[in-house]
């Protein structure tokens, strides 16, 4: 086995989310392919995104990341090394993130490698102490390596970028719902992601309803944003 590789798995692993992406709009909530070139700003703090040839990632592509994330949590905690490279089942992710196992699973997973790792990100955000204008993808790149006499999908490899590892090693992470990954509608996973980042431990907060369509990245008129919060509200 390739030992520069940190074996994850899904046992006793709770899931957990990185500040800065809970903070900032960097996945797209759109169900088809977001061809859109965006532009944040946030006080000090720019985001530029650049979509891959797939288009840019989405809430959903990020169930990749926080299963990646909790599990090298899980080790760190621990006292055990790790590192940006990592090598995963590809079927207990799935399981571990409620995502279907089907034929088609496969075939969207790689998508998903290919929009994690073709967006480029430029941005000033702040992780692990450090403020600096850096161009990134969110994985530096990723795969499969399949059985030679089956072609079955032994594993997943992925290696995470320096902006990632850096929210790792500096515990910029929060314990997130295993409910999280029930939420089948974009909205209400970005809506989650933002409550949690910003209520903590404390049992309110507020925000003006176009500041949370700005944080969302929501790109719908404010009416029809305000119709979806209230659908997500009654639900």
């Amino acid at each position: 086995p390739n030992r520069d590789f940190f074996v994850l798995d899904i046992a006793d692993v709770v899931p957990k989310d990185d500040t800065a992406s809970m903070e900032h709009p960097l996945f797209s909530l759109a169900t088809k392919p977001d061809m859109r070139h965006l532009v944040y700003s946030s006080g000090d703090t720019i985001l530029k995104i650049e979509p891959s040839g797939r288009g840019l990632p989405t809430i959903f592509d990020k169930d990749i990341l926080i299963f990646c994330i909790s599990q090298l949590m899980h080790k760190k905690n621990r006292g055990e090394k790790i590192g940006k490279r990592v090598k995963f089942s590809a079927h207990e992710m799935m399981l571990a993130t409620n995502r279907r196992t089907d034929g088609d699973s496969y075939p969207r997973l790689e998508q998903a490698l290919i929009r994690l790792s073709g967006t480029r990100f430029i941005t000033n955000i702040r992780t692990g102490g450090k403020v600096e204008t850096r161009i990134f993808g969110l994985i530096d790149e990723g795969g499969f390596v399949r059985n030679e006499d089956s072609f079955r999908v032994d594993h997943c490899e992925i290696v995470l970028s320096d902006w990632l590892m850096r929210a790792i090693e500096a515990a910029e992470i929060v314990t997130i719902s295993n409910d999280y990954f029930r939420l089948r509608r974009p909205l209400e996973r970005r809506i989650y992601e933002i409550a949690r980042k910003h209520c903590g431990s404390q049992p309110r907060w507020q925000i003006s309803l176009a500041k949370l369509q700005e944080k969302t990245g929501s790109n719908a008129p404010l009416k029809k944003f305000r119709l979806n919060i209230r659908q997500i509200i009654k639900d």
